[in-house]
């Protein structure tokens, strides 16, 4: 194997499993818990979090795209996949061969997933999905019944599911999310009067924490899979265990003169003889140029402050501080010692989301994947991925 870089992703396993499990001690025992793992699982590393979640009590997977199933595939995973986003036509024939389970709500998608199952004389789950008030993908509750009938008479095609997503589940008032669930259950009950009872799913992490009565047949866990909350408010619903830490080591430390200016654009200047450390990370590796003079690090366990504008490759920070030297880890996301980085603190020193915040570490950045042993205390590192 290659050196790996000395900056690196640590992604705890065993706070993805406690996640897990605290989730499902929330939900019916009936309710199946689907792990979202698109967007690499949230940064985190897709076929090691899917296998992991799975082992620990979910019983099926979302993802976005279609590539982000092939992979999951191609890694051996054999358990229900769900591609939550739009199934275009020239995906069809993938999908089906992949037994894959597509999202539906237009005509041309479930004609196109139809003719290919058709072909390969084989059949393909579907999920119809109904637009109760997010404005992005779905047919209309109006539309739903005979949407869904259709997709029903189509031959080769299994009509599974139907399924809504919540917009404002995470907002302390959750009048309209209660409206959507509403929206959704009315659907349902249409299309049950006319004897199709599908499996119902409409919770996400937020709706998992707020709404009990969204739980339905599924629930689907993203954000909470890996320790994050979806809003400050919910923090006392459930303990929730961080996965990712992020962490490099010193490059180069050096002392500057009063006055000297720091990086791209002179943005910062010391005050007075300060020492300097430069870090190998960068926007490139998904450390946000938007940290610029805002971000702080933990070096021997003391605050540093990040000066100057985030390069590419590397950035810059005040070690005055400690007594520091080429090779010192220091962790830009997580704890060392007594203090904690969060990724909800670099949220708001960026002016976005936390799980933004895991989804840009790019893969140029490798992820190192760990189990604890909570016998002796020790952590046992379980691979890496480049």
């Amino acid at each position: 194997m290659a050196p790996i870089r000395p900056t690196v992703a640590d992604i705890a396993l065993d706070h993805i499993a406690l996640n897990v499990q605290a989730i499902r001690g929330l939900i019916p025992a009936r309710t199946e818990l689907m792990a979202v793992v698109k967007a690499d699982a949230y940064g985190h590393g897709a076929t090691q979090v899917a296998a992991l979640a799975l082992s620990a009590g979910a019983a099926r997977l979302g993802v976005a795209v279609l590539d982000e199933g092939i992979e999951l595939r191609r890694a051996g995973i054999a358990a229900p996949i769900h591609i939550l986003g739009h199934v275009g036509p020239e995906d069809a024939e993938q999908v089906v061969k992949l037994g894959l389970t597509a999202t539906v709500f237009d005509r041309e998608s479930v004609l196109a997933l139809s003719g290919a199952a058709t072909r390969l004389a084989k059949k393909v789950k579907v999920h119809v999905k109904v637009d109760t008030g997010m404005g992005r993908l779905g047919v209309r509750p109006q539309d739903a019944v005979g949407f869904t009938e259709l997709a029903i008479s189509l031959p080769h095609l299994e009509v599974e599911g139907i399924f809504s997503h919540l917009a404002c589940a995470d907002a302390p008032d959750i009048t309209s999310a209660r409206g959507q669930v509403a929206a959704f259950h009315e659907c349902c009950l249409r299309l049950e009067a006319r004897g199709h009872r599908l499996t119902k799913h409409i919770a996400n992490t937020a709706a998992i924490l707020a709404l009990p009565e969204s739980h339905l047949d599924i629930v689907r866990l993203g954000l909470g899979l890996y320790g994050m909350y979806p809003a400050p408010h919910m923090k006392s619903m459930v303990k929730l265990h961080p996965a990712m830490s992020l962490r490099s080591q010193l490059s180069y430390v050096k002392w500057v003169e009063d006055g000297t200016p720091i990086g791209y654009g002179w943005t910062y200047r010391a005050a007075g003889q300060r020492q300097i450390a430069t870090v190998p990370i960068g926007y490139a590796d998904g450390y946000s140029r938007q940290l610029s003079n805002r971000g702080q690090a933990l070096l021997a366990g003391q605050r540093v402050p990040l000066v100057g504008r985030v390069c590419m490759d590397q950035c810059m920070f005040d070690v005055t501080a400690v007594a520091a030297k080429p090779g010192d880890e220091i962790v830009l996301l997580g704890r060392a010692g007594q203090d904690e980085i969060s990724v909800d603190e670099v949220a708001a020193w960026m002016g976005t989301i936390n799980y933004e915040v895991t989804c840009l570490i790019s893969r140029r950045v490798p992820r190192v994947f760990w189990r604890s042993n909570a016998v002796y205390g020790v952590r046992t590192l379980q691979g890496r991925v480049r």
